[in-house]
């Protein structure tokens, strides 16, 4: 009997008592909440970096809503020929083992990403023409390119991949140098269009030999370097 009872308690405990149990474990709420304010602290951090470089609330929610929707839009603006071979394949019908003759091609697409690429630009050649630093915009440019190239490392079935506060880094460093007193804009200017650039643009030529039927310039690996590069590098350049 006691054993029993014993038993009873037991699953009233794990059952959560008399009024029931909560629909979500205690880790996975606590996981929600992580993300929750991880999410709050990231769309606080990334208004505050807009704000810096001139761009109003309205303008800041369509950019932010508009890139990350983007981020699943490739537009295709080449192909590259490949060599087209012919393979087999077997194929089992019925018990009997067929050979079919596979006409395969390694041609490859190059497309534009509109939340990497197009809509990140947008917003660098509008600061270029508001704030009239064209030419502190190509030095800059120039050197966060050169240096995001050289730590920019091709990985097949990826893309072009750089390590996470190099491009960022760099772009804080020569908006200090080079563009006062439009510190900010430069920042977001050469963070974004200096990694472009230097990941995507200047490796184009490595790009047949990732073996991907498509690469997107500001898709795929850039995507989160080409993004958050300039929202870090305002944020460093403004310490």
């Amino acid at each position: 009997m006691n054993s029993s009872d014993d038993t009873g308690q037991r699953r009233s405990a794990d059952d959560g008592g008399p009024f029931g149990y909560w629909p979500l474990a205690g880790p996975s709420l606590l996981a929600l909440l992580l993300v929750g304010l991880a999410v709050i602290l990231f769309v606080n951090l990334a208004g505050y970096a807009y704000e810096r470089i001139g761009i109003s609330t309205g303008w800041f929610d369509a950019i932010l809503i508009g890139s990350l929707l983007g981020s699943r839009i490739n537009i295709p603006v080449w192909k590259f020929p490949g060599q087209a071979r012919v393979e087999s394949e077997q194929v089992v019908v019925f018990g009997v083992l067929y050979r079919i003759p596979v006409r395969r091609t390694d041609s490859s697409i190059l497309a534009v990403n509109v939340g990497g690429a197009i809509i990140p630009t947008s917003v660098s050649v509008y600061l270029i023409v508001h704030d009239h630093i064209w030419q502190h915009s190509l030095i800059a440019m120039a050197c966060v390119a050169v240096v995001v190239f050289l730590v920019a490392r091709p990985v097949e079935g990826v893309g072009i991949v750089t390590p996470s506060l190099v491009p960022p880094a760099a772009a804080a460093v020569a908006a200090l140098v080079i563009g006062k007193p439009h510190v900010a804009a430069l920042a977001y200017i050469c963070g974004t269009l200096g990694t472009l650039i230097g990941a995507d643009l200047m490796n184009l030529w490595r790009v047949r030999r990732l073996g991907a039927p498509e690469a997107s310039i500001g898709g795929a690996g850039t995507f989160d370097g080409v993004f958050l590069s300039g929202l870090l590098a305002v944020l460093l350049a403004s310490l």
